[in-house]
């Protein structure tokens, strides 16, 4: 990946915290409980890419920090399940994705040349490094956001 590239990933990785709050904005309670043809609604998809946000910055953080990092996947379903992702309040999730973005981005910003070089081992991917972490993560809220706006009909 060359800079120019990373540095547009790094653009639409720090847009798409706003991107997932367009998505909601003028959201009703009968929208936010909405179920789209995948079976998931808003409040589930908010409370998904929170905990997907925390997630994913404890990856990157384990690549740099550590040698060749075992990166954990976890079953998206009995997560949501399991962690009542149907009946909380997005607010408190969505300050979890801003904040997990914001303290990432202060990381990606001082990230040198090897960082990015760096690997670890994802348990359902294989080989991980940064750039892949950034392709995935760059486009994840935004996903989300357009997952969003399908269950709420928009």
């Amino acid at each position: 990946m060359d800079t120019a590239e990373r540095n547009g990933l790094i653009v639409r990785y720090r847009a798409g915290y706003n991107e997932v709050v367009a998505a909601l904005d003028g959201v009703t309670s009968d929208e936010l409980d909405r179920a789209a043809a995948d079976g998931w609604t808003a409040r589930q998809v908010v409370h998904h890419v929170a905990d997907s946000e925390w997630t994913s910055a404890l990856r990157l953080r384990k690549l740099l920090a550590e040698t060749a990092p075992v990166l954990w996947g976890y079953p998206e379903e009995v997560w949501a399940k399991t962690l009542h992702y149907d009946r909380r309040p997005i607010e408190p999730s969505l300050e979890a994705i801003r904040l997990a973005r914001e303290t990432t981005l202060s990381i990606i910003e001082l990230m040198s040349e090897a960082d990015w070089r760096r690997q670890g081992w994802h348990s359902q991917d294989g080989l991980y490094t940064p750039e892949r972490w950034l392709e995935i993560y760059a486009a994840h809220a935004h996903d989300h956001a357009a997952q969003i706006r399908r269950a709420r009909g928009k």
